[in-house]
């Protein structure tokens, strides 16, 4: 049988790499994009072939950037000749605190970019590959509570990317339905950076999370191995929030202080 082929964007580190463990152990060939991270991304690489007998290739390019999607794209094909899977995982983020009139033109379009277009201009070439086979499985990330539309203080451009990211999920599981392709967005809750490649048995315990510990990199990965299933392609159009119940109480809330 032929083995699947999954592409994930900034799948070097943090949340990207975690999911590459997954699906590795689940058996697909991997493509793992990365912007800087070359180093991690060999090392990465090395690992999961050791490990779990899978053929992984790396490939370099800033998915901001139309000409690298596009280059990302056919190194893919000329490699595995099919796109089975794609984890929209990459996404550039400001973390100065900036109100959105202080961000430079080059910062907006950037991040614009990186966490919207990005997903337009890979799609454009990946969904027809999917079209082909009748299967396909497109997986967006955003935020907790993204598809509310919220105000972001500070985060003005990668909030209004993201909601915008939002709405063409949704759209792409409507137009691609009858082709077998299903796409989601996972929203991570609030996973510092440095629980993103941790395992859940190593979640400790956090009194500010209803669940009653922080969240994890394997959290988020075993929800996308889930949809990226066979037997899952009755989910599709769907914002999966996956936040150990924040998104539900709010962020102003904690254990202590429930609303009555």
């Amino acid at each position: 049988m032929k083995k699947k082929t999954a592409l994930i964007t900034g799948g070097a580190t943090g949340l990207g790499k975690k999911t590459a463990f997954w699906l590795a152990e689940e058996g697909y060939q991997l493509a793992i994009n990365y912007r800087n991270s070359n180093q991690e991304a060999i090392l990465l690489s090395k690992e999961l072939e050791e490990k779990f007998g899978n053929e992984i290739i790396c490939i370099q390019g800033d998915v901001a950037n139309q000409l690298d999607c596009t280059q990302i794209v056919e190194t893919v094909i000329s490699e595995f000749t099919s796109i089975d899977v794609v984890i929209h995982n990459a996404g550039p983020y400001v973390r100065e605190r900036k109100k959105m009139t202080e961000y430079s033109f080059e910062e907006w379009d950037y991040i614009v970019n990186g966490n919207l277009n990005a997903v337009f201009y890979l799609s454009k070439a990946i969904i027809p590959i999917m079209r082909e086979q009748q299967w396909g499985r497109i997986i967006t990330m955003g935020f907790e509570r993204v598809e509310t539309s919220p105000g972001w203080v500070y985060r003005s451009a990668f909030a209004a990317a993201k909601t915008g990211l939002a709405s063409l999920t949704k759209t792409i599981a409507i137009e691609e339905a009858a082709n077998g392709i299903t796409a989601n967005m996972v929203c991570p809750g609030d996973i510092l950076s440095h629980w993103k490649e941790k395992g859940i048995e190593e979640a400790i315990i956090s009194e500010s999370v209803p669940v009653g510990r922080q969240g994890t990199g394997e959290d988020i990965s075993r929800v996308i191995a889930f949809l990226v299933d066979d037997k899952s392609d009755f989910i599709t159009g769907c914002i999966i929030p996956v936040t150990g119940g924040m998104d539900v109480l709010g962020k102003a809330y904690t254990q202590n202080h429930l609303p009555e």
